[in-house]
Order: C-alpha cells, then sequence, then structure tokens
C-alpha cells in the first residue's frame, strides 16, 4: 500500500524546522541558533572538547573573535599601585641621567662627586700584619665594598673546628640598636685548609646617604664551644658618608638607562 503512515509526509510547520546540530564542538553549527547566554571560557572548552579537534565529517570549523564582556568577564583590570609599590631607580643611575643633558652638548668627559659610605680604614689583608693577626684572634676582616644593594664583605677564620659561624654585627645609631646577618661560608683558604672564607652583607638604609652619616660594625666567630671577634683593636670598623669624586665617560653616561633596565 503506498498510504502507510511510514511515507506520510511531514506538516509543513515541522518540515522546516533546522536539524540539531551534529556536534557541539562545530561552532558552524551554532551560528545561525538563537541567541544564547554567554559561556565562559571553562563552558566553551568543555563543550568545545580538547584544544585542536576536529569536527566530525561533514562539519565546516570557523574561527570567530570574540570580546571578554560578550563571555560575561570584565572587558579591562585596574591595578592600583601604593607609594611602596613604585620601582625603586639606584642613585647612580639618577645621578646619571641628571647630568645626561649637560654631556649631549659637550665633547669631554665628566667629573662629579657622589655622595657615598666610605670606610675609614683600609683592607686589613692589604696590611703585612695580617697573618699575625689572624692567628692572635682567630677571625679578621680581609675587605669591605660599598653599593647600592648595600655593604658587603669577606672575612678570613682559622679552621680550628667543621662546625663554625661567622656573623656580622652593625648599627646606624652608635650602638643605640644593633642588628645582625650571618655570613655564609665560600671556601677554604691558606695552605692545607687551615683556613675558611665567609662572605656577608647587610642592606643599607636610604637616610645614610647624608653626609657624615655612619655605620659600625664588628665580627664575630664562634667555634667549639668559644666566641672570638674582630673589632678593629677596640674601635670598631665605620664607614662614613662623604662626596665621593667620579670621573664618568661621556658614552657611560649617554647609556645608563641601558644599565638600569
Amino acid at each position: 500500500m503506498s498510504g502507510g503512515w511510514g511515507s506520510a509526509a511531514l506538516p509543513p510547520a515541522l518540515g522546516s524546522r533546522k536539524p540539531a546540530p551534529r556536534s557541539l564542538s562545530c561552532l558552524s553549527d551554532l551560528d545561525g541558533g538563537a541567541a544564547r547566554e554567554p559561556r565562559s571560557p571553562e563552558r566553551r572548552q568543555k563543550a568545545g572538547g580538547a584544544p585542536g579537534a576536529a569536527c566530525r565529517p561533514g562539519c565546516s570549523r570557523q574561527l570567530r573573535v570574540r570580546f571578554a564582556d560578550a563571555l560575561g568577564l570584565e572587558l579591562a583590570q585596574v591595578k592600583v599601585f601604593n607609594a611602596g609599590d613604585d620601582p625603586s631607580v639606584p642613585l647612580h643611575v639618577l645621578s646619571r641621567l641628571a647630568i645626561n643633558s649637560d654631556l649631549c652638548c659637550s665633547s669631554q668627559d665628566l667629573e662629579f662627586t657622589l655622595q657615598c659610605l666610605v670606610p675609614d680604614f683600609l683592607p686589613p689583608i692589604e696590611a703585612t700584619d695580617f697573618s699575625e693577626r689572624l692567628g692572635r684572634q682567630l677571625v679578621c676582616l680581609e675587605r669591605v665594598t660599598c653599593s647600592d644593594l648595600g655593604i658587603s664583605g669577606t672575612v678570613r677564620v682559622r679552621n680550628v673546628a667543621f662546625e663554625k659561624q661567622v656573623a656580622v654585627r652593625y648599627t646606624f645609631s652608635d650602638w643605640q640598636s644593633a642588628h645582625e646577618a650571618v655570613a655564609r661560608w665560600r671556601g677554604p683558604a691558606g695552605a692545607e685548609g687551615t683556613e675558611d672564607v665567609f662572605a656577608f652583607g647587610f642592606p643599607v638604609p636610604p637616610f645614610l646617604l647624608a653626609l657624615g652619616s655612619r655605620v659600625h660594625f664588628a665580627l664575630r666567630y664562634r667555634v667549639a664551644g668559644a666566641e672570638y671577634w674582630d673589632n678593629n683593636h677596640g674601635r670598631d670598623y665605620s664607614l662614613t658618608c662623604r662626596n665621593h669624586a667620579l670621573h664618568m665617560p661621556r658614552g657611560e653616561c649617554e647609556e645608563s638607562w641601558i644599565h638600569f633596565i
């Protein structure tokens, strides 16, 4: 028979409906659909499968661009910086940039003064009695340097025992208050490892860049249940902020911003 239910034509209203998409990973099947609620990237990833997955046969993938607000996200992000979050530009960089305009009109090198901490003593390791002094007090400062990062130096100690501790005690207020920094072992020294070298460092607050400001420090060495000190023969090691003359080549000043980056 030609008039059964299986061969009956669908009503016109139902026959005009668009077939359902074959795969949610095919964006082209959803382009003509009704307006949908914006989905987050997580929901889109779950719906679309793993990145780079291919559509089923017969699907055509189309790339589209969507803005963040269309996905229910914020179109812009605002971050508030506090005064303490501002980058700290080294003092020597600011000094170089300040004189850069003078160098642009000059073909000569520039000489100027910079306020910095200068040791009030000569490097002990360069003294002729360094070995005798180390043998007497078992700990002795080698040398100290100053930079924008603070004060650093090295210490020589006699290798009395394997377990040992070296620290530097320093003050910015003439010993009204004091701080300590632990020195770290750098390596052996002397003949047959009879000595060890330790390195230390500590920061310097900005107010010490004023002329006349001073830093005092001494070294402590603990080993085999005993404690030894190197305090520069009872005078303490000190550094004073002074005007230090610098000779600045023209090329180095012009590229000072590169050193900062």
